[in-house]
């Protein structure tokens, strides 16, 4: 198995990206914690983990709360004595707003949930992959990351944040045995949409023309398998960069 005997904390591991990667994960070996302010889903998905003999534990953890995402760390690690690899997956959209129509209430959450929870969580992971002088870090980043086409101005700045912190973090690391590189998935089939309210039609009249040239929506499993490649040893010379996985989509722009 190619996670035997490693730690992994993966945030929004309820639903969608974050439940494929961390049934993924298990199935591979590792000791999975599944941190998710939907604790519910969290529960069903240990238990169906345990129930086909992986290891795992659902911890609530709302990431606007810097005590939780500190206290999310300090779990996996009381639980299992280490942490060996940091998913920071969980994200929100916007309405699709452009500049004119953003709302500060509504930037701020998106900024502290996408970006902010991202650095906290890897500022508490770092001593600890510095002490073992071994880490691995993996960001979700997005399509939207990397152009301005595919959501609206807040998520696009937010998720572009996520890319720079990324390559800025696997550069200053590189040569502590510490990588960090982030996913950037298209149109994947998850429920982040029951996170988008009173879509902003303007703002989504242009983005419909970058989506109509979409080839497919992915699945949440072929996003979990980059995951794991980012994770193991075969991955061992990838570092500070961007995965896009997303069918083809982007090689149109």
């Amino acid at each position: 198995m190619k996670l035997e005997g490693k730690v992994a904390v993966v945030t929004g591991a309820a639903s969608g990206m974050g439940k494929a990667i961390v049934e993924l994960y298990a199935k591979e070996g590792a000791k999975v914690l599944l941190a998710d302010i939907n604790i519910e889903g969290a529960e069903a998905v240990t238990k169906d983990i345990i129930s086909h003999g992986g290891k795992a534990k659902a911890l609530k953890v709302n990431l606007a709360e810097l005590s939780d995402i500190e206290n999310m760390i300090d779990t996996a690690v009381s639980e299992y004595g280490t942490l060996d690899i940091l998913v920071n997956n969980a994200g929100i959209m916007d309405n699709m707003e452009p500049a004119g129509d953003i709302v500060d209430e509504k930037w701020d959450l998106i900024f502290d949930i996408n970006t902010k929870a991202v650095m906290r969580g890897i500022r508490k992971a770092l001593p600890i992959f510095l002490e073992k002088e071994k880490g691995v870090i993996i960001n979700t980043a997005s399509t939207g990351g990397l152009n301005g086409a595919h959501a609206g101005a807040t998520y696009a700045a937010s998720k572009h944040a996520v890319v720079g912190l990324t390559k800025n973090t696997g550069f200053m690391y590189a040569n502590k045995g510490i990588r960090c590189n982030a996913i950037a998935p298209g149109g994947v089939k998850t429920n982040i949409g029951s996170t988008m309210l009173n879509i902003n039609e303007f703002g989504a009249s242009r983005t419909k023309l970058a989506q109509d040239v979409m080839p497919r929506m992915g699945e949440p499993e072929e996003i979990a398998k980059v995951a794991l490649f980012l994770a193991t040893e075969e991955a061992s010379f990838v570092n500070g960069t961007v995965v896009t996985v997303d069918g083809g989509w982007t090689a149109a722009f």
